[in-house]
C-alpha cells in the first residue's frame, strides 16, 4: 500500500496494531479500533503472518478442502475482520511458524526465523508510509509464548525504536493487556454471584505460569463496541471456536463490569499524569 494511497484518505490521528496472525486482532483491543476507527481515526492493522499453520479450532469446519485452502481462507477470513471492524488491514508478507512442540525445530524460513533488524526494516516502510500517531503491539512475553507473538513484539519495538532515525517518528508504544487474569476473575465473580454457570472457573484453575502480569496505565472505554469485537472474531470462522468460554459471559454483565481494552504505555509520554483513558492522550495533531 502506498503513501499516496494513505495520503489521500488522511485523517487527523492514526493509529497502528501490529499482530502475529490473522484473528489476533480480533482477540486482543478490537473494541478500541472499532471505537477508535467509528470516531473517524485512522486505524490500520498490520499483521505479520498469514496464519498458514493455525489450527483449525471450529470443529464444523475441521475439513479437507478447508485445510487444503488454509492460508487463502485466512486471508478472506481477515478481510471480513477488517470490514467489521472499519479498520485497514496490510499483510507484512511472512510465513506462520505455528507452534513445535517442545524439541521439536522452528520450520525453515517461518517468520520467528527471520533477522530481527530484517523484518523492523519492512515494517518502518509501513511506519514511514501510514505515519501512525500511535503504535500497540505485544509485551515482551508476546501475550503467550507463541513463537510468532514473542517475534512480533521484537520486530515491532525495534522498528518503534528506529523509526527515531526516520522521518516520521511514533509518539508512543503501547502493550496489549489483554484478556489479563484480572479480567477472567472479575467476569467469573460477577457471574457466580448471580448464580450465573461460568465457564472461566477452570481457566482460572489452571492459569499458566507464563501469563504476563500488566502494570495498566491506560484503560479506554469501548464497551459498545464489544458486539463488532465478537463479530470480528466470528468472522474468523475457522479460529472461532463457539463453544470458547470467551464466548459463554453474558455481554451486558462484561459491560457493567469491565467496560475497557486495557494498555500499557511501553514507549512516549503520556503528556500528563497516569492512568489514561485515551490512547492518543498527550499527542498533538500533527500531518
Amino acid at each position: 500500500m502506498s503513501e499516496q494511497t494513505f495520503r489521500s484518505v488522511r485523517s487527523p490521528m492514526r493509529l497502528m496494531a501490529v499482530h502475529a496472525h490473522p484473528d489476533d486482532e480480533s482477540s486482543k483491543g478490537a473494541a478500541t479500533l472499532a471505537r477508535y476507527a467509528a470516531q473517524g481515526v485512522e486505524v490500520l492493522v498490520v499483521t505479520c503472518t498469514g496464519g498458514e499453520r493455525g489450527d483449525v479450532l471450529n470443529a464444523a469446519l475441521d475439513r479437507p478442502e478447508i485445510r487444503a485452502d488454509l492460508p487463502a481462507v485466512r486471508r478472506r477470513e481477515m478481510a471480513a475482520a477488517a470490514a467489521v471492524l472499519g479498520v485497514r488491514q496490510q499483510f507484512l508478507g511472512y510465513t506462520d511458524s505455528g507452534l513445535p512442540g517442545e524439541g521439536e525445530p522452528l520450520p525453515e524460513g517461518c517468520f520467528a526465523l527471520q533477522p530481527v533488524d530484517e523484518a523492523a526494516e519492512r515494517l518502518q516502510t509501513v511506519i514511514q508510509e501510514f505515519r501512525p500517531h500511535v503504535v500497540v503491539t505485544y509485551d515482551p512475553t508476546g501475550g503467550y509464548p507463541h513463537p510468532d507473538h514473542v517475534q512480533t513484539h521484537r520486530v515491532a519495538l525495534a522498528a518503534f525504536e528506529g523509526a527515531a532515525a526516520q522521518a516520521w517518528q511514533p509518539a508512543k508504544l503501547y502493550y496489549l493487556a489483554a484478556l489479563s487474569r484480572e479480567w477472567f476473575t472479575a467476569l467469573h465473580r460477577a457471574m457466580t454471584d448471580r448464580e450465573i454457570p461460568s465457564a472461566l472457573g477452570g481457566m482460572l484453575d489452571n492459569w499458566p505460569d507464563w501469563a504476563p502480569e500488566f502494570e495498566v496505565t491506560t484503560r479506554v472505554a469501548c464497551s459498545e463496541y464489544f458486539s463488532a469485537r465478537d463479530a470480528a472474531l466470528r468472522a474468523h470462522a475457522t479460529q472461532a471456536d463457539p463453544g470458547h468460554p470467551f464466548f459463554a459471559h453474558p455481554r451486558d454483565l462484561e459491560r457493567e463490569v469491565w467496560p475497557t481494552e486495557d494498555y500499557v504505555l511501553a514507549r512516549g509520554s503520556a503528556g500528563g499524569t497516569l492512568p489514561e483513558t485515551d490512547l492518543f492522550a498527550g499527542v498533538p495533531v500533527t500531518g
